[in-house]
């Protein structure tokens, strides 16, 4: 038994996860393993074409379509996004990050794609979850992992319009919304719902077969059952037969795809080979850089420790954490998933279970795994 078998077997026992699929890559080097269930209630065995929620490992995948516009000429980064975005025009801002939602300033600058895919728009959560402003947000941005309870786009935008900002656009990092604002982006941009684009520009061209925001009714014995912890063991909060199983009136850009771990491979091994013949080099280059300034990323400790963020996704930047990797580029989801890739070693590693996390604090299971994968010690030689 390898150590990355072992790990998942022994989260699976400790009741950590309902069950695991993890991958790990070192060059053409690729390892999956698999532990526990699918579906607890049943006993199907997890398999390595299981089809997990994605949740907000979704948000890189999305931060590349916006990158394929810019590059088709349709976007540029310093657009202001009111030219498609109309509803976000003239935006108004808290004189201070804690003060009222009544005590408002205009925008000093407008909103432009780059404040988006750098999550400085100035929407989005704060480390500080009780800023009247953000608590305003909740108001619209409901749990992503519910994606049949949010309005259509066109609704959804007039309501997060009313919502003031909690900084200046380009001023600081906030978690998630403007994730959301690229789905909405991209859709009336290139005149295209965003389930089509992405299957169009990205999954067809990278063979990510399984991927998407609905799972046909062909592949649903496929998809896991998502839980929650609860005191007596694990509470079933969706089956296949749920909110995945067919599309949503929003397409969340946020963390409303679902994948399997070999899909997520597929996008991230793009990454690593400078784009293939969905990207340029440069915009991938672009997308796994570090875009934040320290002053952007103040406030922001409880989403970002050690980490600055790229487009799309954290970028590590200090050596926090033992499994911390300079320049490594990925992110986390809230229904137990994680995706990296480390461009200086070549490494992915994907890790895809299905419980919910309680929090911004990373489960021990995400831990072990990252420590494991980022030793380049899983793989036999």
């Amino acid at each position: 038994m390898d150590e990355l078998q072992e790990l998942l077997d022994t989260h699976v026992a400790a009741g950590t996860v309902p069950g695991a699929v993890a991958l790990v890559a070192h060059g053409d080097r690729v390892e999956v393993r698999t532990a526990g269930f699918a579906d607890v209630e049943s006993g199907t065995p997890m398999a390595a074409d299981s089809i997990f929620r994605l949740a907000s490992i979704t948000k890189p995948i999305v931060a590349a379509a916006v990158l394929v516009l810019i590059e088709d000429g349709v976007l540029a980064l310093d657009d202001p996004v009111a030219k498609w975005l109309p509803e976000l025009a003239s935006p108004k801002v808290v004189r201070t990050p804690d003060g009222p939602v009544d005590d408002l300033v205009p925008a000093v600058r407008p909103i432009t794609v780059a404040h988006l895919l750098t999550s400085t728009a100035g929407y989005g959560f704060s480390s500080d979850f009780s800023r009247p402003a953000v608590q305003a947000l909740f108001t619209v941005q409901k749990d992503g992992r519910e994606p049949q309870h949010v309005p259509p786009p066109d609704e959804w935008l007039a309501a997060l319009a009313r919502i003031p900002l909690v900084h200046q656009p380009g001023e600081g990092w906030l978690y998630n919304t403007t994730s959301d604002l690229q789905g909405v982006l991209i859709a009336r941009a290139s005149g295209r719902p965003l389930p089509e684009f992405l299957a169009e520009r990205l999954f067809e061209p990278l063979g990510m077969t399984d991927t998407g925001f609905a799972v046909p009714p062909g592949k649903l014995h496929r998809l896991t059952t998502y839980y929650r912890h609860s005191p007596g063991g694990f509470e079933r909060a969706d089956g296949p037969d749920g909110q995945w199983s067919h599309l949503p009136a929003f397409p969340s850009g946020a963390g409303g795809l679902v994948s399997t771990a070999r899909d997520w491979h597929r996008f991230a091994r793009m990454l690593l080979a400078g784009g293939e013949h969905v990207l340029s080099a440069e915009s991938v280059r672009q997308m796994i850089t570090d875009r934040l300034t320290p002053a952007q990323r103040e406030g922001s400790e409880l989403f970002l420790e050690g980490q600055s963020w790229g487009y799309g996704g954290a970028v590590d930047v200090e050596p926090v954490d033992p499994w911390t990797v300079p320049g490594r580029y990925g992110w986390v989801g809230g229904t137990g998933t994680t995706a990296h890739l480390i461009p200086s070693t070549g490494t992915i590693a994907i890790l895809l279970t299905q419980v919910a996390s309680d929090g911004p604090v990373t489960p021990e299971s995400m831990r072990d795994f990252w420590s494991l994968a980022n030793a380049e010690r899983t793989l036999p030689q």
